[in-house]
């Protein structure tokens, strides 16, 4: 087989998305009806980085080594939120997978998180320039590399804006959609993944079932069947494969955990007295959370603390599960055997029960809290936080995020026993696959027996 000849596979990730959400984004339900929708299972946790991972590597967290949105290192004692770049993953992705397989076939990878330096023929992510007084100016790193100020000239800086805070919204999936298209013409990738957040926003705002997040569906829907029709006149309609594969299911939540604030409150956890608020001393903790949605990995400066600190939080309210030593291994999130100083996983991870989240606060008086605490950083935070999807109001016109936990209505990462197959997967043929079932990690095989059919 020739490239010539060779589909051309868009693989679209959506956060957030529902089976019954189809019911209100009709070219999705069109896809799904004229070719396949399948129950899919994303794997635990069931959060943005580990999901990309497992989808674009078609292995597990244990194995591809992205247990959660950060990556802890403990030999350094370094945490680095979001930004960890493509070398990270410990298991090819699927650019160096087709590659391997078809040399002569182009590869993208649209706006995934951690796809920095992606070996893949077209890369775009946000990676605004710190300047020396400060300041940042809106970039995105892009393969190749003045490929982000061309798109910039054609379609204007990519509004990071909407891309996460208290106004994010559509005009972020829409840009990397027609980015993507723009990208692409002087030679079409014969498979790209592209990653549209959209789903995401309102669910975690106002609660997967409000009207804003219902609405939410039609807006997307919209700009991927313009992404579509652009792209299948580009490459050929009859050429164009298109699957699109759910992260997670979001769902309301009325209870926030705050396990650094146990940690504390046991002794076992240390701050520093700065004139910015208390700053979390990981160095100088014996325990301390990286905080993630509906997971906490629980670091500790010894494992023999193990099973004193999952005792903390067993019977807890808003826990699920608390994993330790072998529990991790049949969770999939550590290797038996793995040296500790290679092994990402927390020493103990706490699982929220279905309707509870987990913050990151560590300080027990607001006063106290870091000035980082009350902005858009996504990188100081020691672990995840949803609040900076709102503003705090009274602080207005001033720019704050508000430190109240009951306003998250929706989060993700558990993973309900009873339906692990919490989102679903769409192809346009109805030939991809014949199971009646799927789980992330089955989706790069999938698109190998596409590009590459023994």
């Amino acid at each position: 087989m020739t490239s010539t000849a060779s589909p051309h596979l868009l693989l679209i990730s959506i956060p957030g998305l529902r089976g019954e959400d189809l019911a209100r984004m009709p070219v999705l339900a069109g896809l799904a009806a004229s070719g396949r929708c399948v129950p899919l299972a994303p794997g635990f946790p069931a959060v943005t980085c580990p999901v990309q991972a497992s989808l674009s590597t078609g292995a597990s967290p244990a194995r591809h080594g992205i247990v959660a949105n950060g990556v802890f290192d403990r030999g350094t004692n370094h945490l680095e939120m979001w930004i960890s770049p493509d070398s990270v993953h410990r298991a090819p992705r699927l650019w160096d997978r087709v590659k391997t397989l078809r040399p002569d076939l182009k590869t993208a990878a649209w706006f995934l998180l951690q796809s920095k330096h992606a070996t893949a023929d077209l890369v775009c992510l946000p990676a605004p320039r710190h300047n020396p007084d400060g300041t940042e100016t809106m970039w995105c790193h892009t393969n190749p590399e003045p490929l982000y100020a061309t798109l910039r000239d054609t379609l204007g800086e990519f509004p990071l804006h909407a891309f996460w805070g208290p106004v994010a919204g559509i005009a972020s999936s829409r840009w990397i959609a027609r980015s993507f298209v723009e990208a692409s013409r002087p030679a079409p990738p014969h498979v790209a993944v592209v990653y549209l957040p959209h789903l995401d926003y309102a669910a975690q705002r106002t609660g997967p079932d409000s009207p804003a997040a219902l609405a939410a569906c039609g807006e997307l829907d919209a700009e991927i069947g313009t992404l579509l029709d652009d792209y299948g006149r580009l490459v050929g309609r009859d050429r164009l494969v298109v699957m699109v594969a759910g992260e997670y299911r979001i769902r309301p939540v009325s209870h926030a955990l705050h396990p650094n604030r146990v940690l504390r409150e046991a002794g076992m956890l240390a701050v520093r007295e700065t004139a910015e608020g208390e700053i979390l001393d990981l160095a100088g903790s014996r325990a301390w959370t990286l905080a993630d949605h509906q997971l906490g990995h629980v670091y500790l400066s010894d494992p023999a603390d193990a099973a004193m600190v999952a005792g903390l939080f067993r019977g807890r309210a808003g826990v699920g599960r608390v994993l330790e030593g072998e529990e991790l291994v049949a969770a999939g999130l550590r290797t038996a055997g793995e040296s500790r100083s290679r092994d990402r996983c927390g020493d103990v991870v706490i699982e929220s029960a279905l309707d509870s989240w987990q913050t990151y606060f560590y300080w027990l008086d607001d006063a106290k809290a870091p000035a980082f605490a009350r902005t858009i950083d996504i990188h100081r935070k020691p672990g995840y936080d949803p609040l900076e999807l709102h503003l705090d109001r009274t602080a207005l016109p001033r720019i704050a995020i508000p430190l109240d936990p009951t306003l998250v209505k929706g989060s993700h990462g558990a993973v309900d026993p009873t339906t692990p197959h919490e989102t679903v997967f769409i192809a346009s043929r109805h030939d991809i696959t014949d199971a009646a079932t799927l789980a992330t990690t089955d989706i790069a095989s999938i698109v190998e027996g596409i590009i590459a059919p023994r």
